[in-house]
C-alpha cells in the first residue's frame, strides 16, 4: 500500500535531513518534488494544489527557521497536513434502538459481499449479535458467497429470492428485532454503473429499514474513478461512509489521500486483504504515518495481540530470558506470526530504521525461508527441537531427507538459530537498550 509513494517521499526527506539550514529555494525545491511524488500516486490535482500550499506557507516561515532541525521540522508539517487531507475519522453511528440496520452500496467487482462478511465479524468480536442480509439476488452466487462467509464466521445470514430485496431488508430487520439481533448488515446488488434503477432500489431499502450507516465500498485499484463514483452514490443517497478495499494491492492510493477533500464523505473501514480479519477501523494519523515511511506501530501491536496467546508469550519470554528458548519455541513463533497477516503487510508498518531496513527485501522470499524452516524443525524428533546439541551430521542427514531439502538448508537453519540465540543473550545482558534505536 503506497508503496511507491513511500519510496519517492522517502528520497525527498532524506534530501532535506541532510541540509543543517533550509532556504526558500531549498524548501521550493522539495515542494516541487512531493508534488509530483503525489500528482504520480492518483491524488487528485486540486487537493495536490491546496496541500502544497498549506505545507509551503508554514516551511518557510519562523517555525522552521528557528528549528533546531529545519528538515526532520518540513517533515512534521507535512505529516501534519497530509493528516487533515485525510479528514477526521468517523466511526460508525452505533447509537439509537437496536437492532442498527448498516447498508453496504457500491458498483459489482467493488468487493462490497466481503466487506459485509468483514464488517460482520468485526463487530460480532465486538459483542454485537449479527445478522447480515443478502440483498443481491442478480449476481449469479452472490447469495451462496455471503452464506459461505456466514458459516465462516458463525453469523445467520438471511435469504428469500422470492422477495425484492427491499421487502427482504424489511422483513430481516422484523426478524432482528424479535430475535434480539444488535446489528443488521444489508449486503445491497451492485451494477457495472451507476442508473436510476439501482438508485431507486437502494433508496426504497433505506426507506424500509431506516440505516444508521450507508457504506460506499470503492475499489482502491480504480484511481480518480472512485472520486466520481462516490460523488455519484452520494448524490443519490446519503452516504455516511466509504470502505476502501484492495489497498494491499498495487494501487497508487491516491483517491484514498483525496476523496475527504473532494466528496466530504470519510473513510470508515480499509480493507488490507483477502482474509476475513483484514479490514482496519480508518485512522488518517496511522495511515499518514505508512505513506511517509514512518510505520504503524500501533497497528502492529493490535495485530499481535490478536494472532498471539498471552500466556504462550509469556512463557517464550520467560525462556528468552533465561536463555531456554528452542527450536520448538522458534516454530511455535513462526506459527503465530503468520496469523498476523501477509508479511508484506506487517514490514509495511514497521517504523523508524528497522522499517527502513526492511523495505527493500522481498516478503516473497521470507516467507518461503519460513515455510522451509518450518519443514525442516517438523522433521525432526521432539528431543532434536528442545536440544539442538544432539543434532550430529547422521540426524541432519535423515532430517533433510524427511522434509525434502539439502543438508545444507538444515545447517543454515541451526546457524540462524544459533545467531537469534546470541541476539537474545545480548538482549538479556543490556536489558533491552538499544530497541530504541530500532524503532527511530
Amino acid at each position: 500500500m503506497f508503496e511507491t509513494l513511500t519510496g519517492r517521499l522517502n528520497q525527498i526527506f532524506d534530501q532535506l535531513r541532510r541540509r543543517g539550514k533550509l532556504s526558500e529555494a531549498d524548501v521550493d525545491a522539495a515542494m516541487k518534488e512531493v508534488r509530483l511524488a503525489l500528482i504520480e500516486a492518483d491524488v487528485h490535482f486540486s487537493v495536490v494544489k491546496t496541500f502544497i500550499a498549506r505545507v509551503r506557507e508554514r516551511a518557510v516561515g519562523a517555525e522552521v527557521s528557528r528549528a533546531l532541525n529545519p528538515g526532520q521540522q518540513v517533515i512534521k508539517i507535512v505529516n501534519e497536513e497530509l493528516v487533515q487531507t485525510l479528514g477526521e475519522p468517523a466511526p460508525l453511528n452505533l447509537t439509537g434502538p437496536k437492532p442498527r440496520v448498516i447498508m453496504m452500496v457500491g458498483l459489482q467487482g467493488a468487493g462490497k459481499t466481503t466487506a459485509s462478511g468483514k464488517l460482520a465479524r468485526l463487530l460480532k468480536s465486538k459483542g454485537e449479535r449479527v445478522l447480515l442480509v443478502a440483498g443481491d439476488p442478480y449476481r449469479p452466487a452472490a447469495i451462496q458467497q455471503l452464506q459461505q462467509l456466514g458459516q465462516r464466521i458463525d453469523v445467520e445470514v438471511e435469504t428469500d429470492t422470492s422477495l425484492t430485496p427491499p421487502e427482504l431488508a424489511k422483513r430481516a430487520r422484523d426478524k432482528a428485532e424479535k430475535g434480539g439481533y444488535t446489528l443488521v448488515i444489508v449486503d445491497t446488488a451492485g451494477r457495472s454503473q451507476m442508473d436510476a434503477q439501482l438508485m431507486d432500489e437502494l433508496k426504497a431499502i433505506a426507506a424500509n429499514v431506516n440505516p444508521v450507516d450507508i457504506l460506499l465500498v470503492v475499489d482502491s485499484m480504480i484511481g480518480q474513478e472512485a472520486l466520481n463514483i462516490a460523488q455519484g452514490f452520494r448524490d443519490a443517497i446519503q452516504l455516511t461512509g466509504l470502505v476502501f478495499t484492495k489497498m494491499d494491492g498495487d494501487s497508487r492510493g491516491g483517491a484514498a489521500i483525496s476523496i475527504r477533500s473532494v466528496t466530504g464523505v470519510p473513510i470508515k473501514f480499509i480493507g488490507t486483504g483477502e482474509k476475513l480479519d483484514a479490514l482496519e477501523t480508518y485512522d488518517p494519523t496511522r495511515l499518514s504515518s505508512r505513506i511517509l515511511g514512518m510505520g504503524d506501530l500501533i497497528g502492529l501491536i493490535e495485530k499481535a495481540e490478536a494472532a498471539y496467546d498471552v500466556k504462550t508469550a509469556e512463557k517464550q519470554v520467560q525462556k528468552m530470558v533465561k536463555g531456554q528458548f528452542t527450536l520448538e519455541d522458534w516454530l511455535d513463533q513462526m506459527k503465530q506470526m503468520k496469523k498476523m497477516g501477509p508479511l508484506a503487510q506487517i514490514m509495511d508498518m514497521l517504523p523508524g530504521q528497522m522499517g527502513q531496513a526492511v523495505r527493500g527485501i522481498d516478503p516473497s522470499a521470507i516467507e518461503k525461508t519460513f515455510k522451509q524452516s518450518e519443514a525442516i524443525i517438523n522433521s525432526m524428533t521432539l528431543k532434536e527441537r528442545r536440544d539442538p546439541d544432539v543434532l550430529n551430521a547422521s540426524r541432519r542427514r535423515r532430517i533433510a531427507a524427511g522434509c525434502g531439502m539439502e543438508v545444507q538448508d538444515v545447517n543454515r537453519l541451526i546457524k540462524q538459530f544459533r545467531e537469534a540465540q546470541k541476539m537474545m543473550k545480548m538482549f538479556q545482558k543490556t536489558g533491552g537498550r538499544g530497541m530504541s534505536n530500532l524503532f527511530g
